[in-house]
């Protein structure tokens, strides 16, 4: 029978086993050659981005050339825009009639036109706002020609999910504008006031172009998360320490943002940027370049 009060056996040490003398040679020989690998495909890169090296002027007249296409571009939008502009127009205009004729007021709230050429300058606006969403492939496309010669294949595989990644983020953005704040804000501008509502039209506009864009910037949060992580700002583990004050900071900008004093508006807002705040960790995780200090014993 063993006594339970003897003491434990001291473990035997662990002697690590010697690694073979060919095996270290050969370790050490694929290293050399992933790292010849390595400076050789450096080296392509470069050789590839110098051989579009050109003096001043030649980029210059590149970039006129560029310009000159861009604008043409923008310009059959803008004529595209301009027969669509009625179209366009009842589209923007249409949660504002709906929350008017939802609104109980005893006079309907309206848009207005105040001055003369009022009315051709919110035409020749959603035109020009037409064209420039209608042109944005061929001025993608021109940008894109004009900066590519100048990156590495690392860098342009990164740039055109990046750019995807963005834009889809800031359309989504400004649709949720449109389909979830709109039908909830304009019913409270109705109400400030006791008193008819009447908007121009050119401020309405604008003021909506405005909202729309916001919306759409705020939802860059996690392609920010990206750039912050890349340049070894922050990493994963900053944003999940900084998650409580995300949390106050992301409701302080939903209230600012919604001007509708009720809490559903705000947490409407608030919850799409906390979860793109989730995804912007994520986003830190795979791509951050921080180097952490090393804990000591």
């Amino acid at each position: 029978m063993s006594d339970p009060f003897a003491p434990e056996p001291t473990p035997e040490p662990q002697v690590a086993k010697p690694v073979p003398p060919g095996r270290r040679q050969a370790e050490a020989k694929r290293q050399a050659i992933l790292e010849e690998d390595e400076l050789e495909r450096l080296d392509r890169e470069i050789d590839e981005v110098e051989a579009f090296r050109m003096p001043l002027m030649e980029h210059l007249i590149e970039l006129k050339d560029r310009l000159i296409k861009s604008v043409v571009a923008t310009f059959l939008g803008g004529l595209i825009g301009l027969y669509f502009s009625s179209d366009l127009y009842a589209i923007l205009i249409a949660p504002f009639n709906d929350a008017a004729s939802k609104s109980g007021l005893s006079v309907t709230p309206s848009l207005v036109t105040i001055g003369l050429y009022e009315g051709i300058n919110v035409y020749f606006k959603i035109a020009f706002i037409g064209g420039i969403s209608i042109a944005s492939p061929v001025l993608t496309w021109q940008f894109w020609q004009f900066i590519a010669p100048g990156l590495y294949k690392t860098e342009r595989r990164v740039v055109a999910p990046l750019w995807f990644s963005s834009l889809s983020l800031f359309i989504a953005g400004a649709v949720f504008c449109y389909y979830v704040i709109f039908p909830n804000a304009f019913p409270f501008f109705f109400s400030v006031i006791d008193a008819n509502v009447t908007v121009s039209a050119d401020d309405y506009l604008s003021s909506v172009m405005q909202m729309m864009i916001a919306f759409g910037a705020c939802f860059q949060m996690p392609i920010g998360a990206y750039f912050a992580a890349r340049l070894g700002f922050i990493d994963h583990k900053d944003l999940l320490a900084g998650f409580r004050w995300a949390t106050v900071i992301i409701f302080i900008v939903a209230a600012i943002l919604t001007p509708s004093p009720d809490m559903l508006s705000q947490v409407l807002l608030a919850m799409p940027m906390m979860l793109l705040y989730g995804v912007g960790i994520v986003v830190a995780y795979f791509s951050s370049t921080k180097v952490r200090p090393e804990a000591k014993p």
